[in-house]
């Protein structure tokens, strides 16, 4: 069976409209029920472009399978296999193409073997008259044997054999050059036979012929010459296949508007499928080969029986009757009664073994001639997948059927369906994100690398967060940069580009894995129990409902831990949870092909080509360099003239003034790490020379960024002492401290002139750096500071206190009456379930519920 669903349509373009109006229709449903189903939109258009995409594969599979094989096959047979075969069950236009080129293919693999076998015997068939005319020659030039008539004779005997040769060859090739002109007239068989009797006699071999004519008079319209060459040949191949004393039989009798010709021998006969082939040229069997014979005769005498329009082959032999049967069939007169040749009469085109054959008539009491059997089985060429083309080397398909990780990724998402609608980050979060990371890395080709084991573990403490920080904003960074982590792990970056591509692969894996997703889902079936399993499972999961039903029904114990245990599954939850598990179990497995087939991120052995001169990149960096100079100069004033002078000069106070230039020094480091890139990758460092320039302007350039590194956190800390302090203004320093680990690691680098250590370096001091923000707890942190700053001057944003996640709830417990009133006016203990347990919320239950809130009066809470 097809595994084409849309094989039966018979039209390419009707396929094409249902492609279509199927994946609109997919697309239009999902959208509609999500709507209904209150699905988001930021989770619906994936869900619903990833299913319309699936179904668009399911219903394009094989419809253009046999162009791409086709494109294949043709690469193939340019370079000589002419053996190849393309799927040609379609019955759409691809399918009429794909058997005419299948019919192409078998052509030019004939026209191609019998090219080979040409060249073969004819180098075959020269050799030994050629080596025997040398010997005889070289005798007689050396002296050997004497110039006698005799051996005079010997060669000249090897040159008419060599000429005989020469001239069948030419035979052959004026027929099939279309330039062998017949001259057709009425020509008296018994005369002819009794010819060809006489000169096959003329050979001295040791067999009688017996020549029987019906009627005695009957005459065809023939070339004389022609269909003397016809006979001689057959005569001669029959006297050769018959051992001596025999008898060759010839009958010519009128069989309706033709004349059949049989030649009889008493040889061993040729077998059913061989009988086609000896009339090829040089086509003799080993079973039948004998002295004097060239492997052209028959060749000939089909080629003058085609000329004529006529048929020939060997037929079975009468009953009780040894030998080959050849039968030759005549028209009495010719079509058109005039010079006729190959090229103009369609007779004599060539014709195939299998026409030969329907048109040789054949006894009723025998059985049909077998098919002949083909010289090499036809190899069928697998389709090239389209997107090997569109990926090309970047990203090959070198990946088998993964069962396990298919139903491993489907899990998780079955999980993150039950687990993540309507509930907080908590546990559950952390259990969903746990089973996809083992997926992963039970996919990965690197599982055993330790840079990926690092990943991996570093991505386990990122995904802890969920189930330990209230505060979402620092629980979303560390899953976005678990996320990143992850897939550069397992495509094994290097490189800025490559975790940049690292992070395309993710998505584009929707597309990428597709082929491979094809050939999983079929081994369900090449299993040979899929059907067994399906109906295994449905039969589980039926018998876990109805009799989990009856006994939560019957006892309300058992209701209650079933309640806690599985989530609500109503019909108003079903939809959204259906999309989820969509959403999540297709993430898990485009991660998971990333691991399994990690596409080539990186270009090895490669390196960016230096500057010709050494100024191209000495003098940018030196500018560079001029502008720190300058901006440390400007510092060095400020702190040397103090506050007052800064006032005076510029008219703005110093918070003011720290608070105007923290984010251009933030972005100033961050492009000077750039520049040093850029710098060290074109810069020539062939020389002494080059190498003291390189890490004179770079090492002071890094230096620079120190100081500057050093007064944006020094700003910074001014302005959160005199504005207050905030998870924006704490998270933006952890960032410019990490900034500067990165200068100090560029500096350990210019060293040596060797940092390929680097990008690796960062990314995971960078991971580093976020745990250590979320350890510290932030939200509690930044409200623990602003009591101190409320202790030190009286000044404190309650409002802002309000909004800080439940870690903060511990700290602001113990702040002033009226702090804390403001700061937990309107929290209520939370009542989540275990799959929401979180340590944050839970440490801000307990001290709620240990010492109630009451709300402040209106207008008491500070805000300043």
């Amino acid at each position: 069976m097809s595994r084409e669903p849309l094989a039966p349509v018979t039209s390419i373009k009707v396929k094409l409209g249902l492609l279509v109006v199927a994946s609109a229709a997919v697309a239009a449903t999902v959208a509609v029920v999500g709507e209904i189903g209150g699905v988001p939109l930021w989770l619906s258009i994936p869900v619903t472009i990833l299913l319309a995409l699936a179904v668009t594969q399911l219903l394009a599979v094989g419809m253009t399978a046999p162009l791409r094989q086709m494109t294949e096959a043709a690469r193939r047979m340019a370079t000589g296999d002419y053996a190849v075969r393309v799927a040609d069950g379609g019955g759409d236009e691809v399918g009429e193409l794909a058997r005419a080129f299948n019919t192409m293919a078998r052509d030019l693999d004939a026209v191609d073997r019998q090219r080979r076998e040409l060249v073969a015997n004819v180098s075959h068939e020269l050799r030994t008259p050629l080596a025997g005319l040398c010997a005889v020659l070289e005798n007689l030039a050396d002296g050997v044997g004497p110039a006698d008539p005799a051996a005079l004779r010997v060669a000249l005997d090897q040159a008419e054999r060599l000429s005989a040769l020469v001239e069948d060859l030419l035979d052959l090739a004026r027929v099939d050059a279309g330039k062998a002109p017949l001259d057709p007239e009425r020509v008296a068989l018994r005369t002819l036979l009794a010819d060809a009797v006489r000169e096959a006699e003329g050979l001295g071999r040791p067999v009688s012929y017996a020549v029987a004519i019906d009627p005695t008079d009957l005459e065809v319209e023939a070339d004389p010459a022609r269909l003397h060459q016809l006979v001689a040949n057959l005569l001669d191949n029959a006297s050769r296949h018959s051992p001596a004393g025999a008898s060759v039989r010839v009958t010519a009798r009128r069989h309706g508007a033709r004349v059949r010709l049989e030649i009889l021998d008493s040889g061993p006969g040729v077998e059913q499928q061989d009988r086609d082939r000896v009339f090829e040229p040089f086509g003799t069997l080993s079973a039948t080969e004998g002295g004097g014979g060239t492997g052209l005769g028959l060749a000939i005498a089909r080629w003058v029986t085609d000329l004529h329009g006529g048929t020939i082959g060997f037929v079975n032999p009468e009953p009780g009757e040894p030998g080959g049967r050849v039968r030759v069939e005549l028209p009495l007169t010719q079509a058109d009664g005039a010079r006729r040749t190959p090229a103009a009469d369609p007779a004599n085109r060539p014709v195939s073994p299998q026409e030969r054959t329907k048109e040789m008539p054949v006894p009723a009491a025998t059985p049909p001639p077998a098919a002949p059997t083909p010289p090499s089985a036809p190899v069928d060429v697998a389709p090239r997948p389209i997107l090997d083309d569109v990926f090309g080397e970047f990203w090959p398909d070198r990946t088998s059927a993964r069962l396990p990780i298919l139903l491993g990724a489907l899990a998780v998402g079955v999980l993150g369906g039950l687990v993540l609608p309507f509930h907080d980050l908590g546990l559950g979060t952390t259990l969903v994100l746990l089973a996809a990371g083992a997926v992963v890395l039970t996919a990965s080709r690197r599982r055993t690398d330790p840079y990926t084991l690092v990943c991996a573990g570093l991505c386990a403490l990122l995904a802890a967060t969920a189930s330990v920080r209230a505060a979402e904003w620092i629980t979303v960074l560390c899953l976005l940069a678990g996320a990143a982590l992850c897939v550069s792990a397992v495509t094994g970056a290097r490189s800025l580009l490559g975790f940049v591509l690292s992070g395309l692969a993710w998505p584009l894996a929707g597309l990428r894995g597709v082929p491979w997703l094809g050939r999983t889902l079929a081994t369900l079936t090449g299993l040979g129990r899929g059907a067994a399993l399906l109906r295994t499972g449905v039969l589980s999961i039926l018998a876990l409902i109805v009799f989990g039903a009856l006994f939560a029904s019957a006892d309300a114990l058992l209701a209650e831990w079933i309640d806690a245990v599985i989530p609500d599954l109503t019909m108003d939850t079903f939809v959204l949870r259906a999309f989820v598990t969509v959403a999540v179990g297709g993430a898990v497995l485009a991660a998971a092909y990333v691991a399994l087939n990690p596409p080539r991120v990186e270009r090895d052995g490669r390196r960016s080509r230096p500057v010709a001169q050494r100024y191209e990149w000495l003098a940018p960096v030196l500018v560079v360099d001029a502008v720190f100079a300058a901006f440390l100069l400007a510092q060095a004033t400020v702190v040397f003239g103090g506050h007052d002078y800064l006032l005076r000069t510029t008219g703005i106070t110093y918070a003011d003034y720290v608070h105007q230039g923290f984010g251009q020094l933030t972005v100033a480091t961050a492009l000077t790490l750039l520049v040093v890139g850029v710098a060290a990758r074109k810069a020539r460092r062939d020389s002494a020379a080059d190498r003291a320039w390189l890490r004179a302007a770079l090492g002071l350039l890094c230096v620079q960024t120190l100081v500057v590194v050093a007064s944006a956190l020094y700003r910074m800390d001014v302005y959160q002492d005199a504005y207050g302090f905030t998870r924006l203004r704490l998270l933006v320093d952890v960032f410019e401290g990490w900034l500067g680990v990165l200068v100090l690691a560029v500096l350990a680098a210019g060293v040596t002139l060797r940092g390929a250590w680097l990008p690796r370096f960062a990314v995971i001091t960078g991971v580093v750096a976020l745990l250590g923000l979320a350890s510290i707890n932030p939200d509690a942190w930044v409200a623990e500071r602003n009591l101190d700053r409320y202790a030190d001057s009286g000044r404190v944003d309650s409002r802002y206190l309000s909004d800080l996640s439940a870690d903060a709830v511990p700290v602001l417990d113990d702040a002033p009456p009226l702090i804390r009133q403001c700061a937990l006016a309107g929290r209520e203990p939370d009542t989540d379930s275990w799959l929401e347990w979180n340590l944050g919320r839970a440490r801000a239950t307990d001290a709620l519920e240990s010492d109630p809130v009451e709300p402040p009066a209106a207008g008491a809470c500070p805000s300043y």
